[in-house]
C-alpha cells in the first residue's frame, strides 16, 4: 500500500482524535469556569458571614445588655448562597460539556476499530515454508543486529550449525562499526585493505573517505603537524586520482581551530561519521552477497504496509473462505512504497497480471506495451491481427518486440 493510501485511514483516525482534544479542552474550560463561579459565591457569603459576626460584637461591647439591638442574620446569607448557586446550576452546565465529550469519545472508539483492525488472524493463510530457509533469514537478522546470543540460542534450538560461518563475519562487521563509535577508524581501514582487490572501485572511495574523516579529526583533536604527517603518509598516494578532494583537506590546514567556521564547516559536521557507518554496513554486507537491509526486517515492513488491503479482502472474500485459501495470487494489487521496489516490473493494462519469465511484456508497433498472454488472446493464438486496445493501429503477433526491464 502507497503511502498516500495510507495516509486516509490515518487522518480520519488523526481528525477523530483532534476532535475529542477540542471536546476535552471545552470541557476543562467549562467546568474550571463553574468552579469559578461557586468558589467566589462561597467566598462572599463567608465574608458577609465575618462581616456580620465583627458588627455584633461590637454593638454587644456599646450596650449594656448581654444581647445585641441587631442579631447575626447568619440564615439569610446562607439562603442567599443557596438562591446563588440554584441559579448557577452547575450540574447542568456541566453535563451538557460532558455529554458533548462522551460522544466524542464513542466516536472515536468506533474510528479506532474500524481503522485499526485488532484481528489481523483473517488476513492469514498457512503457508509451506521451508524451515531451513526461514532459520537463516532470523539467523541474519540478528547477526545483523549483533543480536550473537540469541542466533547462538537460535542455532542450538533449531539444529542450523553451518549458519556460524556467517556469525564470524558478522562479528568482525560490529566491531569495526563498534570502533568507529569510539572514532577509531584502523580496523575499518584494515577490512578495506584486506579486500581491496574485491573491492574494486568501491575499495578506492572508501579508503579515502575514511582517511578524510581520520585527517579532519587528527586536526580538530591534535595539531596541524600530526595532520599534515598523515596526510603525506596516507592521503599522498591517493593524489593521483582525487586531487580535488586532497586539496580541500590542505586548505583545512589554514583553519586550525576555526574548522566549524570556515568553507570547510561541512567536513566536521558529526553526520558524516553516521553516513560512513551506513556506507561501511551497505559495502560490507555487498560484500558477503547479501542486501544492505535485513530481508525480515523489509518483509515484515511491507507486510505491515499491504497488511489493510489483505484485510480488506479477507472480509470481502469471508463468504468464499476455500476460493480465499487456494488464491496463488491476489485478484488485487497490493500497492507498496518505492523503498520496496528493488527492480521494475510491468503489470498487463489488459489481463492486470504481473510480467514474468513465462508471460513477459510484449511491445507493439504503436508504443503500448502488452503481456504476452493478453496478445495472444487478442490475436486468436497468433492466428490473426489485432487492434492495439489504447489505439486504432493493428498488429500482428511477429511485429511485437519482448521488452527486458
Amino acid at each position: 500500500m502507497s503511502t498516500s493510501s495510507l495516509e486516509m485511514p490515518l487522518s480520519s483516525l488523526r481528525d477523530a482524535f483532534d476532535r475529542v482534544g477540542k471536546k476535552q479542552k471545552l470541557s476543562i474550560s467549562k467546568s474550571q469556569e463553574v468552579i469559578d463561579q461557586v468558589r467566589h459565591e462561597v467566598e462572599q457569603a463567608l465574608v458577609d458571614i465575618q462581616s456580620d459576626h465583627v458588627a455584633t460584637w461590637a454593638l454587644v461591647d456599646i450596650q449594656s445588655d448581654d444581647v445585641a439591638t441587631s442579631p447575626i442574620d447568619q440564615r439569610s446569607i446562607l439562603d442567599e448562597l443557596r438562591n446563588k448557586l440554584n441559579m448557577i446550576a452547575p450540574l447542568n452546565q456541566l453535563e451538557g460539556s460532558q455529554k458533548e465529550l462522551n460522544l466524542s469519545l464513542n466516536k472515536y472508539q468506533k474510528v479506532l476499530d474500524k481503522t485499526l483492525n485488532p484481528d489481523i488472524s483473517k488476513a492469514y493463510r498457512n503457508v509451506d515454508f521451508d524451515p531451513h530457509t526461514l532459520h537463516q533469514i532470523i539467523l541474519n537478522h540478528f547477526y545483523r543486529e549483533g543480536l550473537f546470543d540469541v542466533a547462538d540460542s537460535l542455532i542450538q534450538e533449531a539444529g542450523e550449525p553451518e549458519a556460524i560461518s556467517l556469525r564470524l563475519k558478522f562479528v568482525e562487521l560490529h566491531e569495526i562499526l563498534e570502533a568507529m563509535k569510539l572514532r577509531n577508524l584502523e580496523p575499518a581501514l584494515q577490512w578495506v585493505s584486506e579486500n581491496f582487490e574485491q573491492l574494486k572501485e568501491c575499495g578506492l572511495f572508501l579508503k579515502l573517505k575514511l582517511h578524510k574523516l581520520q585527517f579532519v579529526e587528527i586536526l580538530q583533536k591534535r595539531c596541524q603537524a600530526d595532520a599534515l604527517d598523515y596526510a603525506k603518509t596516507y592521503l599522498a598516494p591517493l593524489a593521483s586520482v582525487h586531487m580535488d578532494e586532497i586539496q580541500k583537506l590542505m586548505g583545512c590546514l589554514l583553519w586550525v581551530g576555526k574548522l566549524d567556521s570556515s568553507p570547510y564547516s561541512e567536513l566536521v559536521d558529526p553526520s558524516n561519521w553516521e553516513k560512513m557507518t551506513e556506507e561501511i554496513t551497505e559495502q560490507f554486507c555487498s560484500f558477503l552477497g547479501q542486501s544492505s537491509p535485513s530481508p525480515l526486517s523489509v518483509a515484515l515492513a511491507a507486510g505491515i504496509e499491504g497488511l489493510p488491503t489483505l484485510l480488506k479482502l479477507a472480509t470481502v472474500m469471508a463468504a468464499k473462505k476455500q476460493e480465499w485459501l487456494a488464491m496463488k495470487q491476489l485478484p488485487v494489487p497490493v500497492e507498496l512504497g518505492k523503498e520496496f521496489q528493488y527492480h521494475s516490473i510491468f503489470v498487463c493494462p489488459v489481463s492486470r497480471e504481473q510480467g514474468s519469465e513465462e508471460n513477459p511484456p510484449m511491445l507493439l508497433p504503436c508504443g503500448h506495451v502488452l503481456c504476452k498472454h493478453s496478445i495472444h488472446k487478442l490475436s486468436k493464438n497468433s492466428t490473426r491481427s489485432f487492434k492495439c486496445p489504447y489505439c486504432p493501429q493493428d498488429a500482428s503477433v511477429t511485429q511485437c518486440r519482448q521488452l527486458f526491464f
